[in-house]
């Protein structure tokens, strides 16, 4: 299909060639061979009169008008894709489709893992790629590289809707054999102990709780950093650690670990979570299907654990 003489299939072979600056690497990506990506390379710089990539060493470099096209030229894809799925509608017992997510472990557990259960049967078309979450997941969001980001509201993109998905409070939790634990805590026997952390990605991203702790002046003596809140319970086991977590996600963790849940003995905020969209997906009606699924899974009537009044422990 040709539009203003230009064969729109070279635009898709544009995306690949600029984010890759391979011309191999890019031909991979669209399943073509390196040579149909030389010639497809070579159509769009007789089209747009302008190199688009010029060696560089053994890497190719993007143009200034290149990279001029770079992000007009994403968001142009990613709104034909958008317009693409609204078009055909969209019914969830026959929808044949994976959609891709950015969430830590925790969404993963008290969230999709449970919407997965019931997708089984409702719509068991559908599959969900989970990501971990890195220094970039907000940028992947940008790119259209992924359907949604789920993500405390200070990673948010700033320039693709957003929406509150829930709030959560954050609990204390430690090995079950702590005597900490029996008798309760003081916000001084909090910070006697030592704590495990939790960070993401190559920059060791901060997770809310120590973001928060953070920005309330309170220093931690951080004997451990978990690379995912699963992780945690590993490092408390036999010991006197104590580690901030998401008050859901300990409550399950606590089925399977020998681990305690004690509230935190001073003022700290709930967390609250997003979900993100690309701005051109704003039509998709499969994805605003799964946003709404999510919110349902996400927010339970969930009833409050049993709390000693006298030491505010979890039973």
């Amino acid at each position: 299909m040709r539009f203003k003489g230009l064969d729109l299939n070279l635009l898709v072979a544009l995306d690949a060639l600029l984010e890759t600056r391979s011309v191999s690497a890019a031909a991979r990506r669209v399943n073509l061979s390196q040579p149909a990506m030389s010639a497809a390379l070579a159509r769009l710089r007789d089209y747009f009169d302008d190199d688009l990539l010029v060696a560089h060493g053994k890497r190719m470099m993007p143009t200034a008008h290149a990279e001029l096209l770079a992000p007009r030229l994403k968001t142009q894809l990613r709104g034909l894709e958008g317009l693409l799925t609204s078009s055909a509608g969209f019914e969830p017992a026959s929808a044949t489709r994976t959609f891709s997510i950015i969430a830590t472990d925790y969404i993963a557990a008290v969230a999709l893992a449970p919407l997965m259960a019931e997708l089984a049967t409702e719509a068991p078309g559908l599959g969900l790629e989970i990501l971990s979450p890195h220094d970039d997941s907000a940028e992947l969001l940008a790119q259209g590289k992924v359907d949604l980001l789920i993500t405390p509201d200070a990673f948010v993109h700033p320039d693709h809707p957003v929406e509150l998905l829930f709030e959560e409070r954050q609990v204390l939790v430690g090995w079950s054999g702590n005597p900490l634990f029996q008798r309760g805590f003081t916000e001084a026997d909090v910070f006697a102990c030592g704590h495990v952390a939790v960070s993401f990605g190559r920059q060791r991203t901060a997770s809310f709780a120590d973001r928060q702790l953070a920005l309330q002046g309170k220093a931690r003596r951080i004997e451990a950093t978990a690379p995912t809140f699963m992780a945690v319970p590993w490092f408390l086991r036999g010991t006197g650690r104590v580690a901030f977590m998401h008050e859901r996600l300990a409550r399950a963790m606590a089925e399977t670990f020998p681990i305690a849940i004690a509230e935190i003995p001073f003022d700290f905020p709930a967390m609250r979570e997003m979900v993100q969209h690309h701005r051109s997906r704003g039509d998709d009606e499969g994805l605003a299907w799964l946003r709404r699924r999510i919110a349902e899974a996400a927010n339970p009537s969930v009833g409050q654990m049993d709390i000693d009044p006298d030491n505010k422990v979890y039973r």
